[in-house]
């Protein structure tokens, strides 16, 4: 009897994660939730200066991140992670309505985007995996909010400086991307495959030198690419 060799491919890793609050209840709560859809939590951090230790020894592919933490506070801390030899994490950051400026400076810092400490367990490991995978979890309303309320940005008008040696159809992927679309609802936009929406947002980040699709949306707001209420 012949048998069949060859080499079995084995299944991907899970997501890994760590989460970083100073409430040890909040954390215990997310690890929970998180370890039931299937995540793998690394481990956990009780403030800013705790988190980028963690983080920098188990290289997570996401960091679940509180704002207000003693010691340092989650901006700090992103700001520190994102700094990190490559592979940097996703930083997903933990925050609550009133606290748009810290949300903004977050983004600003690196984070990949956003969600509510009272938020569902469904929505929280959605999120996770969008930021996972490389994409944003900010709302586009809150974008242009936060753009509109924190950033002095030049009239509309021709392409700004940055973003000069990019093509009509790169311009036309930005300003999705900054309207908050998925590659999928730009690719329906466009007329283009989700493939190819993919390859466009890979040429942006490198052409612009960007880390992610939030720093291009932050980039398109304050250029004048996109303007608050743009559809």
């Amino acid at each position: 009897m012949t048998q069949r060799t060859g080499t079995v491919a084995s299944p991907p890793a899970p997501t890994s994660v760590v989460v970083v609050d100073d409430q040890e209840l909040v954390r215990m709560g997310f690890r929970l939730i998180l370890e039931r859809a299937g995540f793998d939590v690394l481990g956990e951090a009780g403030d800013g200066l705790e988190a980028v230790e963690v983080v920098g020894t188990l290289r997570p592919d996401v960091v679940l991140m509180d704002i207000r933490m003693p010691r340092l506070d989650g901006v700090e801390a992103t700001r520190r992670i994102t700094r990190l030899i490559p592979p940097v994490p996703r930083v997903l950051v933990l925050t609550t309505f009133d606290l748009d400026e810290y949300v903004y400076e977050a983004v600003r810092a690196g984070a990949s985007g956003f969600v509510l400490k009272d938020v569902t367990p469904e929505d929280l490991v959605h999120a996770v995996r969008v930021v996972a995978r490389g994409e944003s979890m900010l709302a586009p309303a809150l974008i242009a909010r936060l753009l509109a309320q924190f950033t002095a940005r030049p009239p509309a008008g021709g392409p700004p400086e940055q973003m000069a040696d990019l093509t009509e159809r790169e311009l036309e992927v930005a300003r999705l991307v900054a309207q908050g679309l998925s590659n999928a609802e730009i690719g329906g936009r466009l007329f283009l495959s989700e493939a190819t929406v993919k390859t466009y947002v890979s040429r942006l980040l490198t052409k612009l030198h960007l880390r992610d699709r939030v720093q291009i949306a932050v980039l398109a707001f304050q250029s004048g690419l996109v303007q608050v209420g743009d559809e």
